[in-house]
């Protein structure tokens, strides 16, 4: 069963551009990026879309359908009816190269700035023990794809370009809460997520776990945990105390 589709598709680069309307067909079972690819195949051979696993798996396909963030690849055509106009543009808050298209080298640049794990130096690889109840904790961060799409719908950066700078976003948040929960990591996480990653300025509105196409639990399980942390720190009076009195760091 087919029927012929309706949508609206940004083209243009950096210099400028705007939404194209175009009639495809859509057949039973499909998703967007099947779509798109027709597109290509049938209208607009020149449309530029990043893909590569079609699976949900390898992120690529980051963008925007009717102003929400998704996968192309996991966004089912049945979802729409079939007299609905679906609107594909590419994801707002990075920079564009081309069509559907982002330059998202910021987020390459984030991840470069987070120390990697770091073990006791008496241990050597192969030694390292912890237990089953701690390698569950960070479990689920580690199904990240890294497909962006809460660095992109983060209004932190997504409405205000100047914090780019100081803010590594929640993907990169979420590593430093991963590192941090570690038991054999030996740096020290919170100061560095507070004052070089900018966790502060995150108001948590759980706006990033509500795009996770892997249903990760950003906000509740990994920046909510690292902000009690700073927060116990840098603002508990009875910390503040033992670290004058005993001298800690």
């Amino acid at each position: 069963m087919s029927y012929q589709g309706k949508f609206r598709v940004w083209r243009g680069d950096d210099s400028g551009g705007g939404l194209e309307d175009f009639t495809v067909e859509v057949n039973e079972g499909e998703v967007v990026l099947d779509i798109i690819h027709r597109l290509q195949a049938t209208q607009a051979p020149d449309l530029a879309v990043r893909w590569n696993c079609k699976a949900g798996k390898c992120g690529s396909c980051s963008a925007e359908i009717n102003g929400r963030p998704r996968l192309l690849c996991m966004t089912r055509m049945s979802i729409f009816q079939e007299s609905e106009t679906i609107t594909v543009t590419p994801m707002r808050t990075f920079p564009i190269i081309r069509d559907l298209v982002t330059n998202v080298s910021f987020n390459y640049t984030k991840a470069r700035e987070v120390p990697s794990f770091a073990p006791p130096k008496d241990l050597a690889p192969g030694e390292y023990r912890m237990q089953q109840v701690d390698v569950e904790r960070s479990q689920e961060f580690r199904k990240c794809i890294e497909c962006f799409l809460c660095q992109n719908t983060c209004h932190v950066v997504r409405d205000h370009e100047e914090n780019k700078e100081a803010f590594s976003g929640p993907r990169f948040l979420m590593r430093v809460a991963e590192l941090e929960m570690h038991p054999l990591d030996t740096a020290d996480r919170v100061d560095q997520a507070q004052d070089e990653h900018g966790l502060g300025l995150c108001n948590i509105t759980k706006c990033c776990s509500e795009v996770c196409p892997e249903h990760i639990h950003i906000t509740d399980n990994a920046l909510i945990p690292m902000k009690e942390r700073v927060a116990d720190r840098k603002y508990d009076p009875i910390v503040w105390l033992g670290n004058k009195l005993f001298r800690r760091s």
